[in-house]
């Protein structure tokens, strides 16, 4: 049976928004090193596969394939992708299979398969849904050290409570801490 691992990068008042046409644009860039990548594809494990949300698979499709020949852009360019999608016949990089009807039966399925981790990286909407249905096995949070104020949430407002039990905590050279917990379910009143 396979481990749902969620990754996700995030300041310390939980903003996970970066890139693109958030406001401080590229902010975890400054916090990256050669060390800390190295640390982060340990993290991965040896093997996984990637379970994403189209958002985030399209994202990387422009990405990855492109990225150079180095250790973190060689174990995602050959990690299978699963993706969350409407429009599964439009995926092209691979090796890729789409999931389109019955999302959590099909996670579910693909869960209990043999084969290595599944990597779920952004994918937020992905990442709620995965809590909430008590899909995923652990939570791994690449924390930086910025407050940002605002921006999109690790977590939808419609989630209910989770508890997480600390496993591990490393901290790369650049002062990033990268904190794994495991997921047990609703959090107790």
């Amino acid at each position: 049976m396979r481990k749902i691992r969620i990754f996700e990068h995030i300041s310390l008042d939980g903003v996970i928004e970066h890139d693109g046409d958030y406001t401080y644009g590229a902010w975890t860039t400054a916090y990256r090193s050669p060390a800390g990548a190295a640390m982060l594809l340990e993290a991965y494990g040896a093997e996984f596969d990637l379970l994403l949300a189209r958002t985030t698979y399209d994202i990387f499709s422009n990405f990855w394939p492109n990225a150079g020949d180095f250790p973190m852009a060689n174990a995602i360019n050959a990690a299978t992708k699963f993706i969350v999608t409407h429009r599964p016949d439009s995926l092209q990089w691979g090796p890729v299979e789409g999931l389109s009807e019955d999302v959590i039966n099909a996670i579910g399925k693909l869960k209990s398969t043999e084969g290595p981790d599944l990597i779920v990286v952004g994918s937020s909407t992905l990442t709620s849904l995965l809590l909430d249905q008590g899909l995923a096995d652990e939570v791994i949070l690449i924390t930086y050290p910025v407050l940002l104020g605002h921006g999109k949430r690790l977590l939808a407002d419609t989630i209910d409570a989770r508890e997480l039990v600390f496993v591990d905590s490393k901290a790369t050279p650049t002062g990033l801490l990268i904190n794994t917990y495991k997921h047990t379910g609703p959090l107790k009143k």
